[in-house]
């Protein structure tokens, strides 16, 4: 059974006047996970794209970047968008459901928050409305301020990437705890650490830019020290 259909029959099951973030509250244990993420990033995405006031056709398609979506599929994650930007529930709300739901597990709040960043850049502008949108949530699943700002780095090309930022160390660290640490972020990029933590096989590839910015930030930083 596909993800999408997972996803069909647990919106079939929608009582009267339940809202979205309801539904998240029976799907926390795997298999059901991988579906209450696929959910929660459609339907916070949802929610997010109005928040520069527009909902484009980029944004939109954006969702197609970060999940695998076949044509015969199109249908269902259009009604879970919908049902999201039509939701009563405020985005904070939300956000505080999707965080209670996963229970503080930081590391599937990361990759959660990576496909709202992906689909926050889809336009090629990051909106001053959308950054507080998603600083707010990052907040609410208590994702530290470095963490916001090592995510939001390999996103939003308006600057030159930190390279500390990036890995979510400091300068002052020394050049065996930063390889630690790099090391522990690329092990937790693995596809097989992400299908674990309920990320979607149709969302995996979230990983690719991460993976990318981690080496390249280690490589930069490695190579500062050795000269």
């Amino acid at each position: 059974m596909s993800l999408w259909t997972r996803i069909a029959d647990a919106l079939s099951a929608l009582r009267k006047g339940e809202t979205l973030a309801a539904v998240l509250e029976r799907l926390r244990t795997p298999p059901e996970r991988s579906v209450a993420f696929a959910i929660a990033v459609i339907g916070l995405g949802a929610k997010m794209a109005k928040a520069d006031g527009q909902v484009t056709r980029d944004e939109v398609t954006a969702f197609r970047q970060v999940f695998t979506i076949p044509p015969q599929e199109e249908k269902n994650a259009a009604r879970v968008f919908n049902l999201a930007r039509q939701d009563v529930t405020g985005y904070e709300d939300y956000a505080r459901r999707i965080a209670t739901m996963f229970d503080g597990d930081h590391e599937v709040l990361i990759d959660l928050m990576e496909g709202l960043f992906h689909i926050a850049m889809a336009d090629g502008t990051y909106h001053p409305k959308e950054d507080d949108f998603l600083a707010r949530t990052a907040g609410i699943f208590g994702l530290s301020d470095s963490c916001f700002r090592s995510i939001r780095t390999r996103f939003v090309p308006d600057a030159q990437p930190d390279p500390y930022d990036v890995l979510g160390v400091t300068p002052e660290m020394s050049l065996d705890e930063i390889r630690s640490h790099w090391r522990a972020r690329v092990r937790e990029t693995h596809p097989d650490r992400m299908l674990a933590r309920g990320v979607p096989e149709e969302a995996v590839k979230l990983a690719e830019k991460r993976l990318v910015a981690l080496n390249e930030a280690w490589d930069e930083i490695s190579g500062n020290r050795a000269a």
